[in-house]
């Protein structure tokens, strides 16, 4: 009798005890940027559909909201890992706290600005000046920042700069014309401002990705001192292996990822008619992406965020801001 097994007959033989409740799960919690929506129906199918079960974990998911900072969550030891957008991530990063991407789930931003065509706005190089932006907050201004340091454009307001809206996560700035274009999610606002009536043809997009200023959104970040145990090492792998299986679940069936999306808002609030057209257009910002960082992509989000003039959303390139060695392990053949 063979008197050890072989790695993949020992992997069988977990799978089988996680399974069968032989083995204790590792629990595991993750802090969402925002509030229950397709936005992260990834790890919701991972969970409903056993994938986080078949890697012995036991993920707890917390869902965000307007008064949540998901890098404070991180750094008070409220959860174990965070969804996060690169700039603001990278922005506490270099205020002291030591946030880590270990993977990247969205290739492409779904970052724009919609405007009413109505308004004249038909280029932002020269359109944009003596105009009212609605812009987010709380970490999501950074690129918009960025983009208009770009154009040479002022945020202070006055005929040759532009006027900043400190707008909701809502689309009534445009309704009610306070603004002429409002920052839009392709996944979310902007069919919102559909919704609401208003015809495609009567609006103007610009898609961060298309201007050249897009930064990464929707990574999956860790805190560092994490990385130095590598039973934790082992346990973030598992969990971003089985959260990509979920996404790639997602892209092929978006509808079932809608419902399961639906039982689990505790609030009631969301439709499943949204919730499907959200999840439709998130499976667009997953093409290309294997779930490891790009570094290209990196690169790019650092560049636009340094390119703040004066005010730069960082002041230096920052260093161990990103590792592939979970994303590594989780992928490895």
């Amino acid at each position: 009798m063979k008197k050890f097994l072989t790695g993949t007959t020992l992997s069988a033989a977990c799978a089988i005890g996680f399974a069968s409740g032989a083995f204790a799960a590792d629990d595991l919690s993750l802090q969402l940027k925002w509030v229950t929506q397709a936005q992260f129906a990834g790890y919701y199918v991972a969970k409903d559909k056993g994938f986080y079960d078949e890697e012995g974990l036991n993920v707890t998911i917390k869902p965000g909201g307007p008064d949540i900072a998901p890098v404070q969550v991180l750094a008070g030891g409220g959860a174990d890992v965070t969804i996060e957008w690169m700039p603001a991530a990278l922005a506490a990063r270099e205020k002291g706290l030591p946030i880590v991407n270990i993977a990247q789930p969205f290739k492409k931003s779904g970052m724009m600005l919609t405007c009413l065509k109505e308004s004249g706005v038909a280029d932002p190089k020269s359109d944009f000046k003596g105009k009212t932006l609605g812009v987010w907050f709380s970490g999501n201004e950074y690129p918009f920042l960025s983009w208009m340091n770009h154009l040479g454009l002022s945020t202070d307001g006055g005929a040759d700069g532009v006027t900043v809206l400190k707008q909701g996560f809502n689309v009534d700035p445009l309704l009610q014309k306070q603004a002429a274009c409002i920052s839009t999610m392709t996944y979310n606002e902007y069919g919102q401002v559909l919704d609401a009536g208003i015809k495609p043809e009567d609006l103007v997009n610009f898609k961060y990705d298309d201007q050249g200023v897009a930064t990464l959104e929707d990574g999956i970040y860790v805190l560092e001192e994490k990385l130095k145990d590598p039973a934790m090492e082992d346990k973030l792998a598992r969990f971003v292996r089985a959260s990509m299986k979920g996404w790639n679940y997602v892209k092929e069936h978006p509808e079932e990822a809608a419902e399961i999306v639906i039982e689990n808002d505790e609030t009631g609030a969301q439709t499943l008619e949204h919730q499907t057209y959200m999840a439709t257009e998130i499976a667009k910002l997953l093409e290309g992406s294997t779930g490891a960082l790009d570094e290209a992509d990196y690169q790019r989000t650092v560049a636009t965020l340094l390119s703040g003039g004066s005010d730069p959303v960082i002041s230096k390139e920052p260093a161990g801001a990103w590792t592939h060695a979970v994303s590594d392990k989780a992928f490895a053949q």
